[in-house]
């Protein structure tokens, strides 16, 4: 039997509360679970998480398999940390500093302008110099026709 570590969706409708289970993988998602572990509400400000470390543990020892948003909270917690021995890695979020990301567009858009800029007046000058020899010459011919 493959045991999961995951979420049950309990609470009213639009007020979601989760506890945090050890259940068998092929059973639905809020079916039947082994224990309850803890219980995370997401709408509280701010997040209210409560794990039993020590049975978190336990069943990460016996080979259970946390989903992603489990693992998060389990880092979090502090009990990921004491089940992997290694310290937590700083997370890294999407936003930067505004500082940073203006630092790569502007080593990157030089690079690019310059090899765009060089090859379209390269070729459009030769097409102006056809289309201003071309245009007289239809200008003289439209007079002689009047």
């Amino acid at each position: 039997m493959a045991v999961k570590l995951r979420l049950v969706r309990t609470g009213k409708r639009k007020q979601p509360t989760y506890r945090l289970v050890a259940a068998d993988s092929r059973s639905p998602r809020n079916g039947r679970f082994i224990e309850i572990i803890g219980t995370y509400e997401p709408r509280q400000e701010p997040s209210r998480i409560n794990i039993d470390n020590d049975r978190a543990i336990h069943w990460l020892r016996n080979g259970a398999k946390p989903t992603e948003r489990v693992e998060k909270l389990l880092r979090i917690s502090g009990a990921w940390e004491e089940f992997t021995g290694k310290p937590l890695e700083p997370i890294e979020y999407k936003a930067k500093d505004e500082a940073s990301v203006e630092e790569p567009v502007a080593e990157e858009a030089p690079a690019e302008d310059e090899a765009s800029v060089e090859e379209p007046v390269a070729e459009e000058a030769p097409a102006e110099d056809e289309a201003s020899d071309e245009e007289p010459v239809a200008e003289e011919d439209e007079g002689e026709k009047s």
